[in-house]
């Protein structure tokens, strides 16, 4: 009778459990190469340290005109907002919060949070809680990860609002949620005067986010 050799049967179920095997071992040490916490607790104080998509990014602390943009951004917006002084306020506004957002931590520049979602600021280290707005001021560092791998977090977060400030070419963009992707709904430039949502029951003034 014709057939395989019982030889060459054994000899291919041996490789096919090779393969096997060595796949099960790629597949638990690239598992264990998933960045954690413990991972970004180990950055150094003078990086901000995130975590992306099972990867550790650290990135450089702020220059100082983006320094500059994210500081006067917060001051220009946590009076009328955060605290209602000349404007509507009804938000929570915090400067480089940690997000907890699914398994990737994230640090914003800035980010708010409506008071009907959040009555009160909790006493917590960190947030689980997606913000409703977020600002990224981009550095050339940055902006790829700002553009793109933290975008597509904030997206699936249904962050409805995101902010990109560039204190070099001194713009603001301004993005909605829209389905499962950002619209760029506004982009301003210059010293202009401009009302911004979800901010737009007041003016905002750029060049005060350029000062020098």
């Amino acid at each position: 009778m014709g057939g395989v050799p019982g030889w060459r049967v054994t000899f291919s179920r041996a490789r096919l459990f090779l393969f096997e095997w060595r796949t099960l071992i790629t597949m638990t040490a690239a598992a264990r190469k998933m960045g954690t916490y413990a991972d970004l607790e180990a950055v150094p104080s003078h990086l901000v340290g995130e975590l992306i998509g099972g990867n550790v990014v650290a990135s450089p602390r702020p220059a100082a005109l983006h320094a500059v943009a994210a500081s006067m951004l917060g001051s220009e917006l946590s009076g009328p907002y955060f605290r209602g002084r000349g404007g509507p306020g009804g938000w929570v506004i915090l400067d480089e919060p940690e997000l907890h957002l699914g398994r990737d931590v994230l640090v914003p520049d800035l980010a708010g949070w409506r008071r009907e979602r959040m009555p009160e600021v909790p006493n917590v280290p960190h947030f689980a809680l997606a913000p409703d707005w977020v600002c990224e001021v981009l550095s050339p560092s940055t902006e790829a990860t700002d553009r793109g791998d933290k975008s597509r977090v904030y997206a699936r977060e249904n962050v409805a609002h995101l902010w990109f400030v560039d204190p070099i070419v001194k713009t603001l963009e301004v993005l909605q949620l829209d389905g499962k992707t950002y619209r760029v709904i506004d982009v301003f430039t210059g010293d202009a005067r401009v009302r911004a949502a979800p901010f737009d029951a007041t003016e905002l003034e750029l060049a005060a986010l350029w000062m020098r």
